[in-house]
Formats: C-alpha cells, sequence, structure tokens
C-alpha cells in the first residue's frame, strides 16, 4: 500500500515537469492539427511556406529581444528600429539611388545608433529598460514621420529618381534551392545566435550578467559591456529586420515595424517555456515565432477577422507563458 502510494505521488511530479519540459511544443502541435483539420489547404508547401516567409522578419527581431532578456534587460524599441530601417533603406535607393551595399549598410547602422543609445539610456544613465526603450520607440517613430512627413517612400513618388535595385528585392522575394532567402536567412541567423549564446564562452558571459550580474561582476566580467553588446545586437537585429521588410514589400513603410513588436516580445517570452528552460533562449525564441505565425495564418485561413486574432493570440500566448513562470517557482 506504502508502495503505491508512493508511486502516485512520484508520477504527479514527474507529469507536471514534462507538462513543463513540452507544453509549448504541445500547443504548437495542438494548434497545427486544428487548422488542418479546419483547412485541408493548411499543410500544403504552399501555405507552409507563407507561414515561414511570414515568421522571418518577426523571428529577427525576437532574437535581439531575447539578446536583450539574456543580460536581464528588455528592449522595446525593436518595432520603431524596424521600421527606421524600412524608411532609410528605401530612401536610399529610390530617393538618393545608391546600391545594393549603401541600401544595406545605412540601415545597419541606424539600427546600431539605436541600440547604442538604449545602452547609454539604461547602462549609465540607469534608467530602467522598459521606460528607457519606450522612449527610444517614440523618438525614433517621431523622427522617421518628421523625416518623411508621414509619407512611405515608394518608386515614382514625387522627386524620386531611383528604384528598388532587382538585388536588393532578392533579399526578399527571392528563392534559393526552393527555400525564401527571408527564410534562409532567419535559419543562417538563428544558428549562428545559438552557437555563439550556448557554445562560446561569450556566451556563457551574457548569461552570467543576466542571471547575476553582481556576482558577475565580482567575478571579473565586465558585465555594463555586455549589456552594452545586447543592445547593439538588438538594434542590429532589428535593423536587418527591417532591410528584409522593405526588400519584400518594395516600399519604404513608415511604422511597419510597429505591429512586428509584439509578435517578437511574446516569441522571446514563450522561448522561456520550450522544454523546460528557464531562460530565454534562441531554439525557444524561433518555435515561439513559428507559434504565432501559424496562429495568425491560420486564423487569417478561417476569415477570421483581424481584431479577433489578437484576443485569440493574447490567450494561447498565456497558456504558453504558464508553464514557463510556473515552472520557475
Amino acid at each position: 500500500m506504502a508502495v503505491t502510494i508512493h508511486t502516485k505521488l512520484s508520477k504527479k511530479p514527474a507529469i507536471k515537469q514534462g507538462l513543463y519540459q513540452f507544453g509549448t511544443i504541445g500547443i504548437i502541435l495542438a494548434v497545427t492539427a486544428f487548422f488542418a483539420l479546419m483547412n485541408e489547404s493548411f499543410l500544403t508547401y504552399q501555405n507552409i511556406s507563407d507561414i515561414l516567409r511570414s515568421i522571418s522578419i518577426v523571428t529577427l527581431l525576437a532574437i535581439g529581444v531575447t539578446f536583450t532578456l539574456v543580460v536581464d534587460g528588455f528592449d522595446l524599441s525593436v518595432g520603431a528600429t524596424a521600421s527606421l530601417a524600412t524608411v532609410t533603406s528605401a530612401a536610399a535607393l529610390v530617393l538618393y539611388r545608391q546600391e545594393l551595399l549603401v541600401a544595406l549598410l545605412i540601415p545597419l547602422l541606424c539600427g546600431l545608433l539605436v541600440g547604442l543609445l538604449n545602452a547609454f539610456l539604461v547602462v549609465r544613465i540607469k534608467l530602467p529598460d522598459l521606460l528607457a526603450t519606450l522612449s527610444v520607440m517614440y523618438i525614433i517613430s517621431g523622427l522617421q514621420l518628421t523625416l518623411t512627413k508621414g509619407s512611405s517612400i515608394y518608386e515614382g513618388m514625387a522627386g524620386a529618381t531611383g528604384r528598388f535595385i532587382p538585388s536588393f528585392l532578392f533579399i526578399g522575394q527571392g528563392s534559393v534551392l526552393g527555400i525564401p532567402v527571408p527564410v534562409v536567412i532567419m535559419l543562417l541567423v538563428s544558428a549562428i545566435a545559438y552557437v555563439f549564446l550556448e557554445k562560446t564562452t561569450y556566451g556563457r558571459m551574457f548569461y552570467m550578467t543576466g542571471s547575476n550580474r553582481e556576482a558577475a561582476r565580482l567575478a571579473g566580467i565586465p558585465t555594463n559591456r555586455y549589456r552594452l553588446y545586447a543592445y547593439g545586437i538588438s538594434g542590429l537585429f532589428a535593423a536587418l529586420g527591417g532591410i528584409v521588410l522593405t526588400s519584400r514589400i518594395g516600399t519604404g513603410q513608415v511604422s511597419a515595424g510597429g505591429p512586428l513588436l509584439m509578435d517578437a516580445v511574446a516569441a522571446a517570452y514563450i522561448g522561456y517555456a520550450i522544454f523546460g528552460a528557464k531562460k530565454p533562449n534562441i531554439i525557444g525564441t524561433v518555435l515561439g515565432s513559428v507559434l504565432i505565425g501559424i496562429i495568425l495564418n491560420g486564423l487569417t485561413m478561417m476569415n477570421v477577422p483581424y481584431y479577433a486574432q489578437d484576443i485569440i493570440k493574447g490567450s494561447i500566448l498565456v497558456a504558453a507563458l504558464a508553464f514557463s513562470f510556473a515552472s520557475k517557482k
């Protein structure tokens, strides 16, 4: 009798731990199965390709957010930074008739500068990261609206003599061996970020900085420098996402990155729950982006109004996060 009771008690923690580790994976599989049953076109190659293409930009922004979460920070400016990248890359091509290299370097430089500004406010001025990056988000949004007078940048607009060159459009619209280029970029960046954070000494320094900053500092780790690196990387990834977005839609749309912010943040936080990691991680972030992409695509195929999609997406996000934060207790 005592053995039976002990066995039952031991099974409960095992089941609970299994839910913590694989709950989010289960949600992804369940959501995929549901939409596949509701629409026979959901699991077609074309639709899967569309999902991967759509999540590629969100994933780039989410990886940047993940780096800031790793050092116990947070970046709310990634959406605005992506918008700034769309405007600057489009302006370089359409308004100033620059070539591919300039159209890539200018937005990346802008993204890096935004990241350094965030780091200055958070690390040097010691503002709370949430308030600092929120302020920077508004500054960047206002700046690009002022410079563009609220107008998008596109071929044929008044005073524009340039165009979106084919090599630039290939980034967002081309394919390699049948795989969309944005997906290739997403996979390469994700792999590099994963190896860097999980397999290198520098990556461990990032995690040590975030887990216990004071202990890391006493151990000789330059914690402020790694926090600066994290925000700089976040700005670069947000700018890269903006470049891919511009290349995909063929215009420089003002505030185009705004809607991507919450999806990127959600993807990064869902990563906590993947495999019971209990920490921000790249694989979790990518799978979080996949979950968000599946939900949005499936709801669209079911003709669910856009204003109702956030309700459903938010509910599933809460369920996924519940596994993460419960496991930390």
